[in-house]
């Protein structure tokens, strides 16, 4: 039986900024999640450009620290995008998808590769709330840069 070789990475990222309920456009609240992204399998990651995320949301009176479940698609250079989705149950004990996307543009490199506008649906597909999060340059970079990690076989 043939082993293969399988590497990756993970880090960790924090996302803070606000979020609106479309039936209440005018209350803005906190809405902020840390996620761990990880790729087990390099090999697999260039095929399909995407990590598992896993971490926490707080959304104020909405999803107060709940565990959050998804995927990062991680391709910056060709398809010049960072998508997020995850899964979260609510307050009110329902299921609810989060999706955004960065957009990179490189005449606006920094700006857009720390906004990340996104939305809230429910179980039917039905949106629900608009966010707008920021990766913060000032107080996040340097634990971001610091939490990247190799995964490798033999480190367990």
């Amino acid at each position: 039986m043939q082993q293969t070789f399988k590497a990756g990475f993970r880090f960790e990222e924090r996302m803070t900024g606000t979020y609106h309920l479309l039936s209440r456009p005018e209350e803005e609240k906190a809405f902020s999640f840390t996620a761990q992204a990880a790729v087990d399998n390099v090999l697999a990651y260039l095929r399909d450009m995407s990590a598992t995320l896993q971490g926490t949301l707080e959304m104020e009176g909405f999803a107060d620290r709940v565990p959050i479940d998804g995927s990062l698609e991680i391709n910056p250079v060709f398809g010049r995008v960072l998508r997020y989705q995850f899964s979260f149950v609510g307050n009110d004990g329902k299921q609810y998808r989060f999706a955004g996307q960065k957009d990179v543009q490189l005449l606006d490199l920094p700006g857009s590769m720390t906004t990340l506008p996104g939305a809230v649906y429910d179980e039917s597909g039905t949106e629900v709330a608009r966010v707008l999060t920021r990766f913060d340059l000032g107080s996040d970079l340097l634990p971001f840069l610091l939490s990247w990690r190799p995964v490798l076989p033999f480190l367990g």
